[in-house]
């Protein structure tokens, strides 16, 4: 995904038929501004092939056409117009009206970089982190970040805090970092919001703070950001910061949850099953658990497994729990791995297996898990 633009900025001293066309898509009477633009972009106008590469893009005034949209902004780009250039950029990263090309993206990204556009540094520094289109290449990334961020693009900023706060191509620096996330943040950036309030609630590179991390966390979170909506959710169930209040977590949950934060779901699935600021409900817990686990989350998988073991909310089926805990022993969880160490060794849904028992156990108290080092101890006494 590519940043976006501020056309504004852009528009240009033009030819009369622009300047018609420009007043009449003002006040969205595009049947008009079509009509100017067209005349104005036979004659060569730039901001005119821009706006009607807009048009065709969002369907304002024309059906929508991605296609005519890309031969607009193509005549406009190759007059230099940085704006056509940083769309045909996004255009070609996300195969919208042209198959997806990296490499045609990266070209125009660059040529509106190299005019100093913020939007276009940014994206072409993405381009060069994830390695699309051109060479995995972090040092190129930090310098376009910077460039962008240095012209005030938020999201430029956020990466920087972030290279800085792990010493990704530059030295670890928790004061630059800072000053980047709060540049960002400060901008309104989700993200950046979010990275602060977790800094703040780890004591990550600043004194720990809950009040100012639930403060960072509630600017996120008003702008529907999931992320900070469960870490909020997290706090109230803590206690860290606030009162322990597991209804008020419960509330933050579900509005991440509705948007498929899977670790939302997870801890939705345990105040259902426990009933902790919900009204008890295991048939509730096995769904939020499964939209969790669906989405890979091991801890979900687990409890998913332990739900069918139990037959709590569903009919208890060995067969399906062994599946389940398997997913999540796969990714390393220590209580799946122990369960498998149960069944294993009390042949539920398997074959009895001491050596596989005793393969799961040692995994799962490798991890510190206690009762699985019990029953290790037990196996390896009792022979």
């Amino acid at each position: 995904t590519g940043s976006g633009y501020n056309e504004a900025s852009s528009v240009s001293e033009g030819t009369d038929a622009y300047n018609e066309g420009f007043a009449a898509y003002d006040r969205n009477d595009y049947s008009n501004a079509l009509k100017y633009f067209l005349i104005a972009s036979k004659q060569g106008n730039s901001d005119a092939q821009f706006f009607l590469g807009k048009m065709y893009t969002f369907g304002f005034g024309v059906e929508q056409d991605f296609h005519k949209a890309i031969q607009y902004h193509q005549l406009a780009a190759d007059q230099g117009h940085v704006l056509s250039q940083n769309i045909l950029g996004i255009m070609y990263e996300n195969g919208i009206g042209a198959m997806t090309d990296y490499q045609k993206a990266v070209r125009y990204y660059k040529l509106a970089a190299d005019q100093g556009f913020a939007d276009a540094q940014y994206n072409l520094g993405c381009m060069y982190r994830d390695g699309r289109g051109v060479a995995t290449d972090y040092q190129e990334a930090w310098w376009y970040f910077r460039l962008a961020a240095d012209n005030g693009n938020a999201e430029a900023q956020c990466e920087l805090g972030y290279m800085y706060t792990y010493g990704i191509v530059v030295n670890r620096d928790f004061a630059k970092a800072s000053e980047y996330l709060q540049l960002s943040a400060s901008q309104g950036y989700a993200r950046a919001q979010l990275v602060l309030g977790g800094m703040y609630k780890t004591g990550l590179g600043v004194k720990q703070d809950y009040a100012k991390a639930m403060e960072y966390f509630q600017m996120a979170a008003k702008q529907e950001y999931a992320r900070a909506q469960t870490e909020i959710g997290v706090l109230y169930e803590r206690g860290e910061g606030v009162r322990q209040d597991y209804t008020k977590a419960a509330e933050y949950y579900k509005l991440a949850a509705n948007q498929g934060e899977a670790e939302a779901q997870c801890k939705l699935g345990f105040l259902y099953e426990y009933g902790e600021g919900v009204t008890q409900d295991y048939t509730k817990a096995v769904e939020y658990y499964q939209m969790s686990a669906s989405q890979g989350n091991a801890l979900a998988q687990f409890k998913l497994g332990y739900m069918y073991v139990n037959g709590k909310g569903v009919k208890q089926d060995y067969a399906k729990a062994l599946g389940y805990y398997q997913m999540s022993a796969s990714q390393g969880n220590a209580f799946a791995q122990f369960g498998l160490g149960v069944m294993y060794e009390c042949g539920e849904g398997v074959k009895q297996d001491y050596t596989k028992a005793v393969e799961y156990y040692q995994l799962s108290a490798n991890q510190g898990y206690d009762a699985a080092q019990i029953n290790l101890g037990y196996m390896y006494d009792t022979g």
